[in-house]
């Protein structure tokens, strides 16, 4: 269970990254779209796990593997951006969010 804070802080960054990608997403991604779904922040506020849906994209891999390799300027960016609310920014994670995959999945097993 996360606490009130972590909540907090979860939500102020799903918010600016969302805002980041929105402006780089083109860079990641040419013709797609990046969502931030989620972000969890560890109890200790060092480490936030970045949870994003893509779409339209057939390699998933190769897109996170992207934003990967470009973690570090990601994260300077977030800093600018929430360094007077935040004494130290998170290390970035990313993930992919497979969610509405799976919804899918379990949506044509139920009709079929």
């Amino acid at each position: 269970m996360d606490s009130v804070r972590q909540n907090k802080v979860n939500s102020l960054m799903q918010r600016e990254l969302a805002e980041i990608f929105q402006l780089e997403g083109r860079n990641f991604l040419p013709g797609g779209l990046i969502t931030v779904s989620a972000v969890r922040v560890s109890p200790d506020l060092g480490v936030a796990k970045v949870f994003l849906s893509l779409f339209p994209v057939k390699d998933k891999k190769a897109v996170i593997g992207s934003i990967k390799a470009q973690q570090h300027r990601l994260r300077g960016q977030l800093g600018g951006r929430i360094g007077k609310q935040m004494r130290v920014v998170p290390e970035l994670l990313f993930y992919v969010d497979d969610s509405l995959d799976r919804a899918e999945a379990i949506d044509k097993l139920l009709k079929g």
